[in-house]
C-alpha cells in the first residue's frame, strides 16, 4: 500500500479557494485539513507568506493551520540556492519573493530522507503550474531532481475524494 504525502504550492491553495471558496464548499476544506492532520500536506513556511500576500481568508486559514507550514532547515537552505544556481530564471525577474524553490527543496529533502517503513511514502509536488516545454517553473525543475508534480485535482482523485 502507498501513502501519499503533498507539498503544495501556494498557487494550489489560492486556486482551490477561488473556485471552491470555503464558506460555499466546507467539506472541500474539512478533506484538506484532514491531510493536514494526519501530516499527509506540507508546505515550506514561504508558501504561508505568499498566500498572505495574496488572500486574506486563505491567510486567516493557513495561521489556523500552522502544522501545515514547514520551516526551513540547513538542507533546504542550500537545496534552494542550488536550484536558483541550476535555474534562475524560476523566480520571474522583478519579483522579489517566490515560495517555488522552497516547495520544491523541502520535497527533495523529505525524499532524500526517506525512513522505511511497512507502508510505501510517496511525496508529490501539489501546483496549479504545468509543464511547457523547456519553460522553468516548478514541474520542469520537480521532473529534473525526479519529483512527481500534479495540480490539486489529481490529488483528490489520489485521495478518492468525490463531493
Amino acid at each position: 500500500m502507498t501513502e501519499f504525502v503533498y507539498i503544495i504550492d501556494s498557487s494550489s491553495l489560492i486556486a482551490l479557494n477561488k473556485t471552491n471558496p470555503m464558506y460555499i464548499f466546507p467539506s472541500t476544506w474539512k478533506r484538506i485539513e484532514g491531510l493536514v492532520h494526519q501530516n499527509r500536506l506540507l508546505a515550506p513556511r514561504e508558501v504561508l507568506d505568499e498566500i498572505t500576500r495574496f488572500d486574506d481568508v486563505l491567510a486567516e486559514w493557513g495561521k489556523g493551520h500552522p502544522r501545515i507550514f514547514v520551516d526551513p532547515t540547513s538542507q533546504q537552505i542550500k537545496m534552494v540556492k542550488e536550484i536558483l544556481n541550476k535555474y534562475p530564471s524560476l523566480i520571474e525577474r522583478g519579483k522579489q519573493f517566490s515560495a517555488d524553490p522552497w516547495v520544491i527543496a523541502l520535497a527533495v529533502e523529505l525524499i532524500r530522507n526517506d525512513q522505511s517503513t511497512l507502508v510505501e511514502v510517496k511525496r508529490i509536488v501539489v501546483t496549479e503550474e504545468k509543464l511547457r516545454g523547456n519553460r522553468i517553473r516548478i514541474p520542469y525543475v520537480c521532473k529534473e531532481y525526479n519529483v512527481e508534480a500534479i495540480d490539486v485535482l489529481d490529488m483528490f482523485r489520489r485521495e478518492g475524494w468525490v463531493f
